[in-house]
């Protein structure tokens, strides 16, 4: 049974999607923004609902407005989670494709996994 360094959280499965604190930085950023947008969306909409509740003319007519931002922020949301999808596979395929040659991994370091041949 292989013995394992304290530390040593990730291993085999895990080693292969190591990502570099850049490409973590950049997750983080897109997400930050994100949570701020749906925030805003949160207010616009508890705005919108309190404007359609008074029923009254300019409430309802600033609702038009609202919306709009609404769906203008929902669009861009979709845009930022489009973006980390496309960062996050191509980190992927780049660990990926260190592993498969067997020389390194997207941290740049060696691939230490033993590889074992049947018969």
């Amino acid at each position: 049974m292989e013995s394992r360094m304290e530390g040593d959280m990730y291993s085999g499965y895990g080693e292969r999607y190591q990502m570099d604190g850049k490409v973590l930085h950049s997750f983080q950023k897109r997400f930050v923004q994100v949570q701020y947008i749906l925030d805003q969306n949160r207010l616009l909409i508890n705005e919108i609902n309190q404007n359609h509740a008074s029923k009254q003319v300019d409430h309802l007519g600033r609702n038009v407005g609202l919306i709009r931002e609404l769906n203008n922020n929902i669009r861009t949301v979709a845009s930022l989670y489009g973006e980390l999808s496309h960062s996050f596979a191509r980190s992927v395929d780049a660990s990926s494709e260190g592993e498969s040659t067997g020389t390194l991994k997207s941290n740049g370091k060696a691939n230490n996994q033993k590889r074992f041949r049947s018969g």
